[in-house]
């Protein structure tokens, strides 16, 4: 099977009809699934949305559209919308999900060395990074992010020892890193090009941030593990939908309606899937998408991550880029808020990290900046000393793994057997 490549295409229109091309070749894999054959294929502008919850319910191979022998791998998502979902892929599939994720402007060569952050686990996310970097040629430091035996310290001097290049990982991560290494007495990392960064929103003002702190661009990343990478972010900072090996709709969530572009709730078709299938999954992330040229000449649409979480009309990304709107002579790196109240007296606290000698600033600024952005809240902003919501253990710990054991000496602690930590 032949992918289209960044290039192939050199308008919008030329994108469409990539797009019409590839659609036949999509219904007849999804009438080979058992889900579909059911439901019914029909032309996208006719086909009901697929849901999560439609996953849920086909667990765990009711969406198969190949034989059992041919795929490669099973995940599941991390269900942070509700239960978990399963999905799976053959090796040809694999190829276009490193390829996606291989799509960065910094690129991935075979001198690079990357340090991936994010889980080997039944979500694709790890694996993902690793494919995409093996397939450019590069070394990969798997630093898994829910393994016992690569704490905070650990990364930081993988980080710095080896020299690492390029980094994978949610953006949170980057600054604990930078809190561990300063902890830590590490100061330099001269051969870190560029973090790769995706999982959560991250708005321009930490996106901004993060950069400054490690000197190095931040590339964005956007997908799921029902899906693998959706989105990328060009040298001029548009995140980009892969349009060529997907096709993306918005849905409205007052009226139902599917469109192109506007503001909305993510839908997606995967162009090139052999053992799921998926027409119109409802991914339920909000965005916002526009197609309009950027000066990259990639000719793909633009797309807003606007996150999941709202509370009494606030935003997660309306606060960060607030917390981080602050000075960076505060050292605001950690914060985190709880709406209280009801919909009529609605009250804000928002706790940030800052140093003593920033306290009063910090404080200040901060609640001014919430005043304006949200007249209808009152605010609390409480500053607490480094450490108080980052404890400095968690930012030091080694590792303490051990293989299972049957047989001890004497004092030694055998109530330690048959565990792994």
């Amino acid at each position: 099977m032949t992918l289209p490549q960044i290039g192939d295409w050199h308008d919008f229109a030329g994108l469409a009809r990539l797009q019409q091309e590839r659609l036949p070749a999509v219904y007849a894999a999804a009438e080979r699934s058992p889900f579909y054959r059911e439901r019914g294929v029909a032309p996208l502008p006719e086909q009901p949305l697929t849901t999560k919850q439609d996953l849920r319910d086909a667990y765990p191979f009711g969406l198969l559209a190949c034989d059992r022998a041919d795929i490669a791998t099973y995940h599941e998502s991390s269900g942070s919308s509700g239960e978990p979902t399963a999905s799976y892929y053959t090796e040809t599939d694999w190829l276009d999900l490193a390829e996606r994720f291989a799509r960065k402007w910094t690129g991935i060569a075979p001198d690079d060395t990357m340090l991936v952050r994010t889980p080997y686990a039944l979500m694709i996310t790890g694996h993902l990074a690793h494919a995409a970097a093996r397939l450019r040629g590069a070394t990969v430091v798997p630093a898994d992010n829910r393994s016992l035996a690569t704490p905070y310290s650990r990364v930081v001097r993988l980080l710095h020892d080896l020299g690492v290049t390029l980094t994978w990982s949610l953006p949170t991560d980057t600054l604990l890193w930078a809190a561990a290494a300063r902890v830590g007495g590490y100061r330099d990392f001269p051969s870190l090009r560029a973090l790769f960064v995706g999982g959560e929103p991250v708005g321009p003002a930490r996106k901004a941030r993060i950069g400054r702190v490690w000197a190095a661009p931040v590339v964005e990343e956007y997908g799921a593990t029902e899906t693998g990478s959706l989105a990328g972010e060009c040298a001029h900072g548009t995140m980009h939908l892969w349009a060529d090996r997907a096709v993306f709709e918005v849905q409205d969530p007052d009226t139902g309606q599917l469109r192109p572009d506007g503001r909305g709730r993510l839908v997606v078709t995967p162009l090139y899937r052999d053992a799921m299938p998926l027409l119109r999954y409802a991914i339920e992330d909000e965005v916002e998408v526009a197609y309009r040229e950027c000066p990259c000449g990639w000719h793909l649409p633009a797309v807003r991550l606007l996150g999941r979480f709202a509370r009494g009309g606030l935003t997660q990304l309306g606060l960060e880029e607030l917390v981080f709107g602050l000075p960076d002579d505060f050292g605001v790196w950690f914060w985190r808020a709880r709406v209280d109240g009801d919909r009529h007296d609605p009250r804000l606290r928002v706790e940030i990290e800052v140093a003593d000698r920033w306290r009063t600033a910090a404080t200040a600024t901060l609640t001014a900046a919430l005043r304006t952005a949200y007249p209808h809240v009152e605010p609390l902003v409480v500053p607490v000393p480094p450490g108080g919501l980052v404890p400095h253990r968690l930012l030091t710990a080694t590792a303490e793994v051990m293989k299972p054991r049957g047989l001890f000496g004497p004092g030694e602690d055998w109530d330690r057997a048959l565990r792994y930590y």
